[in-house]
């Protein structure tokens, strides 16, 4: 039996059996009433660390990560961390990789620790298949479940993240419309956001097309860290006969590959070669021209999701899902 089982049997939110636990005196008295009774009738008893429930607890999260040495992830990390740490509460860190059983291995140890709440930063940890999420859903009947820039329809799972579809949709239509014709899109990840980028980017080619753009979108499966290897698959699609005077990237590394490319290629930016990163990193600032990327609001993301996972443990109701809009970041590679 757990605290899923009897907000359920109830008829309930989590946050309200939490409150009633908790002794609170914003429920009602009937509904008090309800909640102690299916707990009575099933002897629940909270464990000795009442986790996420504020009785006796540990006051540590657990964080999983796919891959640390991605900059994205580790800047993530990086904001949820600091944000945690402002609020008491100490972290333990789970680098999975991207393996379906390192994840669940890594969930089930974090389950083990009995921390307060599991944070999963980036969008790998989501798959299309239900049963490959059925770990998030297991732990999520323990604990609540926080995902960063991902979405999840299970009790108990919480989702921050940002509008990746629309953001893209709309950095491809300036593009297009400031005379960029054929336009490349240049992309490393099937993630949860990686599906949500190429589809804005398809969306917004074939309206201003009014054709399929499939052909354009070109996986890249090489290191993220290799630039050069990128920059050579630039080379052999021109060499293949794809023609581009433009690339949309989905990463702010592939972005600056992309500008590399196009000095190789002797051509002036923006004038004969437009170049569009995401994430607005660092890196946007390491080029010459300097890097016009997507901003996806990452500091924003980190901190709303801690918050929202601490008012979650504080008995609060907190929203299922909250979406934030990206911001187009204009530098010296585009027109």
């Amino acid at each position: 039996m757990t605290i899923y089982d009897i907000s359920e049997k109830a008829g309930v939110s989590i946050a309200t059996v939490s409150r009633v636990l908790n002794g609170s005196r914003n429920v009602s008295d009937k509904t008090r009433e309800k909640v102690l009774d299916i707990i009575d009738r099933y002897g629940y008893t909270p464990n000795a660390f009442a986790r996420g429930l504020g009785l006796n607890t540990m006051r540590t999260m657990g964080i999983m990560c796919a891959d640390s040495s991605d900059p994205y992830l580790a800047k993530a990390v990086y904001y949820i961390e600091q944000k945690l740490r402002a609020n008491s509460y100490d972290s333990l860190l789970c680098c999975t990789g991207y393996a379906p059983e390192a994840k669940a291995a890594s969930m089930n140890l974090l389950i083990t620790k009995k921390v307060d709440g599991i944070i999963l930063a980036g969008s790998n940890f989501v798959h299309d298949k239900e049963c490959e999420n059925k770990y998030i859903a297991d732990a999520a009947a323990q604990i609540p479940v926080m995902l960063l820039n991902a979405d999840l329809d299970i009790p108990n799972v919480y989702s921050v993240l940002s509008d990746d579809f629309s953001s893209m949709y709309e950095a491809t239509v300036q593009v297009f419309q400031s005379g960029v014709k054929d336009i490349l899109y240049f992309y490393n990840s099937n993630s949860y956001s990686g599906k949500r980028k190429l589809a804005g980017f398809l969306a917004a080619m074939k309206e201003q097309t009014a054709s399929e753009a499939s052909a354009m979108a070109q996986f890249y499966h090489g290191s993220h860290e290799d630039v050069h290897a990128m920059v050579d698959y630039l080379k052999n699609l021109r060499d293949k006969g794809l023609a581009f005077h433009g690339v949309i990237a989905s990463d702010d590394t592939l972005a600056l590959a992309a500008v590399k490319y196009a000095r190789e290629m002797n051509c002036r930016i923006p004038d004969d070669f437009s170049v569009l990163g995401y994430n607005n990193s660092v890196l946007a600032l390491c080029c010459e021209p300097e890097l016009t990327s997507i901003d996806n609001k990452l500091e924003t993301l980190c901190q709303h999701l801690v918050t929202t996972l601490l008012g979650l443990l504080e008995g609060r109701e907190m929203p299922k899902k909250t979406v934030f809009s990206g911001e187009i970041i204009r530098r010296g590679t585009t027109r």
